[in-house]
């Protein structure tokens, strides 16, 4: 899969199904608008390509209130790498592109940088100024220029349209089983193991401390997860939490014991991925009572991996 900066760099193919969107995690409605592209471009004989923004319109225009990423823009690649895209185009999200005309986007990008013959969306896509575009406005400007429009229905799981905002209220809920049926996958976030306070390894549990690579949209708490080390998916108990028996309000920190395991982790690129949630993050009268917790965390986590 190929990755390109900006449509001004894109490569000069001959044709392209190009689905558009933000595509922030990945979900069920957004594997099938990649799919549908995919279909699309078989029948055109065109690249399957994928047109997403950075950053999220969101921390544009409201910075403050802008709501958690699902994933990294990097895993936001990967997985649509995996969906079937061909190449993925991440264009700069600027107040330029956004108070365009509605025509101009579609035809200086889409159109003419990108070469689309097909343009999927969703049933909820706007553009250009004001969000003026519409799916329909779309289509008759598609049709216009002989260029096929296709507009993908709501995807529900469970009575729920999948979608990143309902992926986040599950996520902050510390509802795993309901971001999953919507993510179609386990939530997993990515990091660099960075030094921490060495507690855990005092109290004969060492621990991985995790500096994520994006937001953290998940309720704190104890959970069993994995740890994805050098392609290796390795059982382990995560503490996502401010240390209280330690600290008053300390900075919240991701740690992770990986279990019957002991080695150097320090500088690797991991994968945590939650599987359960095991309880919330408590705060203890003593380190031995801690310490007991601990024990029965990791013995409730080991069926569950």
């Amino acid at each position: 899969m190929e990755v390109v900066r900006g449509h001004r760099q894109a490569p000069a193919w001959d044709r392209a199904a190009v689905a558009i969107g933000n595509f922030d995690g990945v979900h069920l409605g957004h594997r099938a608008l990649v799919e549908r592209a995919r279909m699309l471009a078989a029948a055109h004989d065109a690249r399957t390509v994928v047109l997403t923004f950075d950053p999220h319109p969101s921390a544009i225009f409201a910075p403050t209130t802008a709501p958690k990423q699902v994933a990294s823009l990097a895993r936001r690649v990967e997985l649509l790498g995996e969906a079937g895209a061909d190449v993925v185009v991440i264009e700069p999200f600027t107040r330029e592109l956004a108070n365009s005309a509605p025509h101009a986007f579609i035809d200086d990008v889409v159109l003419h940088a990108l070469r689309a013959s097909a343009i999927v969306v969703g049933y909820d896509f706007t553009y250009g100024a004001g969000r003026a575009g519409t799916s329909e406005a779309l289509r008759q400007h598609g049709g216009r220029a002989g260029v096929e429009v296709d507009v993908v229905p709501a995807v529900e799981r469970g009575g729920e349209v999948a979608s990143s905002t309902r992926i986040r209220a599950h996520l902050r809920d510390g509802n795993l089983r309901g971001a999953e049926a919507l993510l179609g996958r386990r939530w997993d976030v990515d990091g660099v193991v960075v030094h921490g306070a060495k507690r855990g390894r005092a109290l004969g549990i060492p621990t991985a401390n995790i500096d994520p690579h994006s937001d953290l949209p998940i309720a704190g708490g104890i959970y069993a997860v994995t740890l994805r080390v050098d392609g290796v998916e390795l059982p382990a108990v995560a503490s996502l939490g401010t240390n209280p028996t330690f600290v008053e309000g300390g900075a919240r920190t991701l740690e992770v014991h990986v279990l019957d395991w002991d080695g150097d982790l320090y500088d690797r690129v991991v994968r945590t991925t939650f599987v359960a949630r095991l309880r919330d993050e408590a705060k203890f009268t003593s380190v031995d009572a801690l310490v007991a917790q601990i024990h029965a965390d990791i013995a409730a986590a080991r069926p569950l991996l």
